[in-house]
């Protein structure tokens, strides 16, 4: 092993020359990890200066103004008997079963574990850096975990912007059309090692007992050049390396979730379907399967996979539950582990409960028993674990304190903000500080005003002009989608229409 892979092996925690070597001692110290171009600015100011602050915020709140409203009130049967198959953005629902967020925030939590990009980037071998993508695409639906809130839908040239500086990033989204509802996003890390992007249209359709929705939309992630490679760690120690150039797009499409129990009975989520992350520089592609939970629970948020090479050839095994970590392995190891198991299965399978099979439409859904903690297979690396949600979660919307920070507003930041910001939209901030009476009022002033708006463009025969956002295709697949027209952090707000 040369000085520049030892340098890699302590930096990361990966171990090059063993694949059981998970994360090192001191990798569990790393604070952050930030890869830049040396020779290039960093794209906010000038080179070798910080990233102005705009609104960019260095202690975040740690719980919500106000607790969960109580949802034990209010029956939505009435509402949605008559809409099964329907499509549930058409559905009005009492606003008591949403969450205060919009669904714009509900996106930016893909970001919560963006030091998963920030390790690939620095990775020197495409097989480690599709673990890490692999990785950050579980890692983006982990929060969904018991949220079984609805967030409230985007309003047409409704935007939400995040910028943080302590994880590296900023990012932008717009609502860009209503029916069709389209979410489109970027974004990009503050020191050039990637881009993230994508336009999300979920098809949401009730089902009597549950919600379903359908993933649309194509998910982009771009590993930009990198020349050097820096790690700030606790002990305020910086290492520094020269690592190989890759210039490489991973696509994929989420999973589908699945709410059960809108109706009686305890709600609970599951994620199933496969997902297929490609690079399109290698031809590499990681195949993910969701598990669905299964008559007796025993796949409940399990995730089965593999990488393979261009050739179809298994390179990678990778294992887990979404809900809580992802663990990868050989593929040898992992077949001879399987094989071991199958010859030592003697348990009798459990004979099936007669609730269970029960298929009245007014009958809940049976809670899966919690499966006990992933079976973690000798020689196994830890790709990504879960962060512990704070202790009062289950008082704010079961959040995590990533997501309690989302729709903070510091005294200031509305002059920062475009007035189009879901942070100054008066329906969620109502909710956001328990008063739901004011909640529903703005939430039906905001939906008139929108269809008056409609109205207004049908007249003179104008069609809406998205800001921010342009339609295009997919540069790697070449799908269609929406594409960052840039210029929104130049804050050039003058065009933003009247939403609120």
């Amino acid at each position: 092993m040369n000085g520049e892979e030892e340098f890699f092996d302590a930096v990361t925690g990966f171990d090059s020359e063993s694949s059981s070597g998970g994360f090192s001692e001191a990798s569990q110290r790393v604070a952050a990890v930030m890869c830049v171009d040396s020779g290039r600015s960093n794209g906010v100011g000038k080179a070798g200066e910080r990233p102005p602050r705009e609104n960019g915020i260095q202690k975040h709140r740690t719980s919500l103004p106000a607790p969960m409203f109580t949802r034990s009130d209010f029956s939505v049967w009435s509402i949605l008997k008559k809409c099964i198959g329907l499509e549930l953005s058409k559905i009005t629902m009492p606003i008591a079963f949403n969450e205060p967020l919009s669904f714009l925030q509900r996106i930016t939590e893909y970001m919560e574990h963006v030091d998963l990009i920030h390790r690939a980037s620095c990775q020197p071998q495409a097989l480690e850096r599709m673990q890490c993508v692999a990785a950050f695409a579980v890692s983006a639906v982990a929060s969904q975990w018991e949220r079984t809130g609805k967030p409230f839908n985007p309003l047409l040239g409704e935007t939400y912007e995040l910028i943080r500086e302590d994880l590296g990033f900023r990012f932008i989204s717009e609502q860009v059309s209503h029916h069709p509802p389209i979410s489109a996003f970027y974004s990009e890390g503050l020191h050039q090692d990637f881009l993230f992007h994508g336009s999300i249209y979920p098809k949401l359709k009730f089902w009597g007992k549950s919600v379903e929705a359908e993933p649309r939309g194509t998910i982009t992630l771009e590993l930009l050049k990198v020349t050097q490679c820096f790690c700030l760690l606790a002990s305020d120690f910086v290492f520094s390396g020269i690592f190989h150039r890759h210039n490489e797009a991973y696509t994929w499409t989420n999973p589908t979730c699945c709410v059960h129990n809108v109706i009686i009975g305890k709600l609970w989520i599951e994620q199933y379907g496969t997902v297929e992350i490609v690079n399109h520089r290698t031809g590499d592609k990681c195949v993910l399967h969701f598990k669905p939970c299964g008559l007796f629970g025993k796949e409940l948020h399990k995730v089965e996979g593999h990488i393979q090479d261009k050739n179809k050839k298994k390179l990678f095994m990778i294992y887990g539950k979404w809900t809580e970590c992802l663990w990868g392995i050989d593929p040898a190891a992992y077949e001879s582990f399987k094989k071991r198991e199958r010859r030592g299965d003697h348990l009798s399978k459990p004979q099936p409960d007669d609730s269970s099979q029960k298929a009245d439409g007014d009958v809940a859904d049976a809670v899966p028993e919690v499966q006990e903690t992933v079976q973690v297979i000798p020689g196994s690396k830890l790709l990504w674990r879960v962060n512990t949600r704070p202790p009062n979660s289950a008082q704010m919307y079961n959040f995590t304190s990533f997501t309690v920070s989302l729709n903070e507003l510091q005294s200031g930041m509305e002059k920062t903000l475009a007035p189009t910001d879901c942070r100054l939209r008066p329906d969620i901030r109502g909710m956001e500080n328990g008063d739901m009476d004011l909640a529903s009022q703005e939430k039906e002033r905001l939906e008139e005003k929108q269809r008056e708006a409609r109205r207004e463009r049908a007249k003179q025969e104008a069609e809406w002009q998205t800001r921010w956002f342009h339609q295009g295709s997919n540069p790697h697949t070449g799908a269609p989608d929406w594409l960052y027209a840039g210029g929104y952090f130049e804050r050039n707000f003058s065009r933003c229409p009247d939403i609120y």
